[in-house]
């Protein structure tokens, strides 16, 4: 999709691909995830945030895990601060941080580590130097940058105007979590 605009029950659409063509639509979700605010500014839905990409590293240990349950400090603006998990095989995670992206990039930094073992330590004064290891990253969408977090909204034609039209905004895990909630949410707004 190329963008779009409002128009009379409706909204156009600009689609791309070997042959540019124009669709009417009445109605249109937009469900896209880290890339939902600029869609939505494509199709001239008023009101739509710029949006910010928030990544999360992780880092893991060499060795053994230090911890069997879940571990979660006081939270952190933008995020829950650099917690403990662990995935199904029982291995153990610390993350995610907070860095704030332009672009989607999913490698870990090593020398984010410094960073990391400070949080760590705040809940685990034992973390030996050297133990963390790189893991991954993940990229979540979020409303606007270096703000305290915000929730996800979820806009429809009483928001902003257009017929037909509901958008999903800064969706992340609570988001995910809600989903069921949130299809009913929008079934009910595109009536």
């Amino acid at each position: 999709m190329l963008g779009g605009r409002p128009v009379e029950g409706g909204l156009e659409l600009e689609i791309g691909g070997a042959e540019a063509t124009t669709l009417r639509a009445r109605t249109v979700v937009v469900a896209a995830g880290l890339a939902a605010c600029r869609v939505a500014r494509s199709l001239g839905l008023p009101g739509s945030p710029e949006g910010a990409l928030c990544k999360g590293n992780y880092f893991t240990l060499s060795g053994r895990m230090p911890f069997r349950r879940l571990v979660y400090p006081v939270p952190v603006a933008a995020g829950l601060g650099v917690h403990y998990t662990l995935d199904l095989g029982g291995r153990g995670r610390f993350g995610p941080d907070v860095e704030w992206v332009t672009d989607e990039d999913y490698a870990v930094d090593p020398a984010r580590a410094a960073a990391f073992a400070a949080a760590i330590r705040a809940y685990w004064p034992g973390l030996e130097p050297g133990r963390l290891e790189p893991a991954y990253a993940g990229i979540r969408p979020k409303l606007s940058a270096n703000q305290p977090a915000a929730d996800f909204l979820v806009r429809g034609p009483r928001d902003h105007g257009v017929a037909g039209a509901v958008a999903l905004l800064g969706i992340e895990s609570p988001g995910l979590t809600a989903c069921l909630a949130l299809a009913d949410l929008v079934k009910e707004m595109v009536g």
